[in-house]
């Protein structure tokens, strides 16, 4: 019965605003963050007549229109697609690439933020920038994410099958402890290299060197017993040793235990 009442009162209360009314609420005063001038003279959401809000703070302080929500509809932000990699930084040698997106509509009325508009990631070149092929020293293995082997090419210039390639597996023996701090987008997969897990590595052009066919770090020539290094791309501080197990056709680790050398 109350309810009703209250109901009823409230129609009798708008009749009676007439011409006011109809050119209060949110419409065409839609603001962004707390924004005290952002107000008119209308009815609230709880219902009590007077000074009310438009901008996107009032959800929080609890003193929109009434009409707040259907005038200011939240709008997420909206980005466009990823643009291609680009090159790597350096040449012939372990650096970073990158990948942009832009806005194409910012947030508004308490919306989506937009999410992170740029991506790196560990890459290596294995020409120069006159186009002529980098010298492969002997080292440590550069390896990173899995991932990374989805974009290499599978054909050279002329159209022909690249060599298939294949697999070593490790046993991880030690590794810094900056890997399991690493958080961003492109560092993130270091954080599962873990000591005592078997972990695989793919040999694949264009790491795969012509004449040998070997990638570097890949253990073929060292003793079983040998720990060998190896390097992360994207972080200079994550690094570790391995002994070699045995060569495969094909990589069965999990995923978060999968590399690729480059």
């Amino acid at each position: 019965m109350g309810t009703s009442v209250e109901f009823v009162y409230l129609l009798l209360a708008l009749c009676s605003l007439g011409h006011k009314f109809a050119f209060g609420g949110c419409a065409g005063r839609c603001c962004p963050g707390r924004d005290m001038n952002c107000l008119t003279t209308d009815w609230r959401m709880d219902r009590v007549y007077g000074t009310c809000y438009c901008d996107e703070g009032c959800g929080v302080t609890r003193d929109c229109c009434f009409d707040y929500f259907t005038e200011c509809p939240a709008r997420d932000c909206a980005v466009t697609e990823w643009s291609f990699w680009s090159g790597c930084a350096k040449q012939c040698q372990p650096s970073m690439r990158v990948r942009v997106r832009h806005t194409e509509r910012p947030p508004s009325n308490s919306g989506e933020a937009c999410p992170a508009l740029e991506q790196r990631a560990g890459c290596r070149e294995y020409r120069d920038r006159k186009g002529k092929p980098c010298g492969v020293n002997s080292g440590p293995a550069f390896i990173t994410s899995m991932e990374f082997a989805k974009g290499r090419p599978k054909h050279d210039s002329y159209g022909n099958p690249l060599r298939p390639g294949f697999c070593v597996e490790f046993m991880l023996e030690s590794r810094t402890p900056h890997c399991s701090l690493q958080n961003r987008p492109h560092t993130h997969w270091m954080r599962y290299i873990t000591e005592g897990f078997r972990v695989c590595a793919a040999c694949e052009p264009p790491a795969m060197r012509n004449n040998s066919a070997r990638c570097q770090g890949d253990g073929q020539d060292s003793d079983k017993e040998a720990a060998l290094h190896w390097q992360a791309v994207g972080s200079p501080h994550c690094s570790g040793t391995w002994k070699r197990i045995q060569e495969t056709k094909h990589c069965n680790c999990p995923p978060q235990h999968s590399f690729v050398f480059i």
